[in-house]
C-alpha cells in the first residue's frame, strides 16, 4: 500500500500548497496601499526611462543609417562622374583617331594626286623635249 500512501500524501500536498498561496494572495496589500502605489509609479518610471532609451538608440540608429545611405549615394554619384568623364575621354579619343585617321588619309590622296601630277608633268616635259 505504499503507492496509495504516496499519493495520498501528495494530494496532501498539494491542496496545502494551494491553500497557502490563496491565504497568501488574500493577505496581500489593497491595490490603493502607498507602497503598492509607490511600487508601480517606480515601475513606470523604469519602463518609460528604457522606452526613452530605446526610442534614442532607434533614432541614432535612423541616422546612422541615413548617414550611411547619403555616403553610399555620393560614393556612387562619384563613381558614375568618373565613368562619364572616362567616357567622355574615351570618345574623344576616339574622335581625335578618327580625324587622325581621316586627315591621314585625305594626306595620303593629295600626295599620291601631288606625285602623279610631278610624274604627269614629267611625262610631257620629256614628250615636248623628244618631239621638239
Amino acid at each position: 500500500m505504499k503507492k496509495v500512501d504516496d499519493l495520498a500524501e501528495r494530494r496532501k500536498t498539494a491542496e496545502a500548497a494551494k491553500a497557502a498561496l490563496l491565504e497568501r494572495f488574500k493577505s496581500r496589500k489593497p491595490s490603493d496601499d502607498a507602497d503598492v502605489v509607490a511600487r508601480a509609479a517606480e515601475r513606470k518610471a523604469i519602463a518609460d526611462a528604457r522606452n526613452e532609451r530605446l526610442a534614442k538608440r532607434q533614432a541614432e540608429e535612423d541616422e546612422r543609417r541615413a548617414e550611411a545611405l547619403a555616403a553610399e549615394q555620393a560614393r556612387n554619384e562619384a563613381r558614375l562622374a568618373a565613368e562619364a568623364a572616362e567616357l567622355a575621354a574615351a570618345q574623344a579619343a576616339e574622335d581625335a583617331r578618327r580625324r587622325a585617321d581621316r586627315d591621314r588619309a585625305v594626306r595620303v590622296v593629295e600626295d599620291d594626286a601631288a606625285r602623279k601630277a610631278q610624274r604627269d608633268a614629267r611625262y610631257q616635259a620629256r614628250k615636248a623635249r623628244s618631239q621638239g
